[in-house]
């Protein structure tokens, strides 16, 4: 099951007390769906609790019949209200005049303040989809009419939430990409275990990231050391091959001494093994020495 779908399905269990709510999620469901006017209300879905939802909620609050068709493929349902004369009644039931011709949202729908969040599931239910957090995050509202989308744009803004809009296919897409904003949008519709879900997902990935981080830091600090090793034992081996070791002072001869053997040690290790032990500063500077002592020599 895909997590869009899950959120879906858990909208569909809510249980809301008051008609007004239960109204609104209707209302959302009907005027995103794939038509919605005075000759034809229909709506199309992937997922069979919707297309179940949509036809009882016809039936309870409108007393209007509709009928569920199953595509060849069964991966679409689709909701058709019977006639255009029922058609016309849904529409007046949510006042909208049957001969407008540019749909927006009718805000006089909303009663109480937890009608606004039921509007928003049903047109999630509708026209919603929503990538696995696991993936990506990313989580949009699919519009077919243009000025229904400002609309609607206007009315997630004054539920505080800040949706950006672009055009796909000759649809509106209203959507959300940051987690904390699309985490707000899911506690709005009601579908809080699914919230719960992605917030659970984003700290796992979040400490995953931080291991790798801190594993690529480790891995090039350790490539940084060995290169510097290798470096420092090959000027060694110059100034022993040019017959200058020698002439080294004592504290060189031990640095080059204690390198040679210890070949994968770092600064740290290095200024250990010293009696009394050195500084990172203090070894560092000595390295520096013979590596500056080898590149003089021709």
């Amino acid at each position: 099951m895909t997590f869009s779908s899950q959120v879906k399905n858990e909208l569909t269990k809510i249980e809301y007390d008051k008609n007004c709510c239960k109204k609104c999620l209707l209302y959302g469901l009907a005027l995103f769906g794939k038509s919605f006017s005075s000759s034809s209300v229909s709506l199309q879905t992937e997922n069979e609790n919707t297309a179940m939802l949509y036809k009882r909620l016809l039936k309870e609050l409108c007393n209007i019949d509709s009928n569920i068709v199953k595509s060849p493929s069964g991966r679409n349902f689709t909701v058709t209200v019977s006639s255009k004369g029922d058609a016309a009644k849904l529409m007046m039931y949510f006042m909208h005049d049957s001969s407008e011709t540019s749909l927006k949202v009718n805000v006089s729908n909303f009663v109480c303040p937890q009608c606004q969040n039921a509007f928003f599931a049903g047109a999630f239910l509708a026209c919603g989809t929503v990538s696995s957090p696991q993936k990506d995050y990313h989580l949009e509202f699919c519009i077919a009419y243009r000025n229904l989308s400002k609309s609607f744009v206007t009315v997630l803004q004054e539920a505080e939430l800040s949706p950006k809009v672009t055009t796909r296919k000759g649809y509106n897409i209203v959507y959300f990409k940051e987690s904390e904003a699309i985490e707000d949008c899911l506690y709005l519709m009601g579908a809080s275990a699914a919230m719960f879900d992605m917030m659970n997902i984003k700290i796992i990935k979040d400490i995953r990231n931080k291991a790798n981080r801190k594993a690529n830091c480790e891995t090039a600090n350790i490539e940084r050391t060995v290169n510097a090793a290798v470096g420092q034992i090959e000027a060694i081996e110059k100034i022993k091959k040019a017959k200058k070791f020698d002439s080294l002072s004592p504290a060189l001869k031990e640095m080059a001494k204690i390198r040679c053997e210890n070949p994968d040690a770092s600064l740290g290790e290095l200024a250990g093994m010293f009696e009394p032990p050195l500084s990172r500063s203090g070894v560092n500077h000595r390295l520096n020495k013979l590596v500056s002592l080898a590149d003089s020599i021709k």
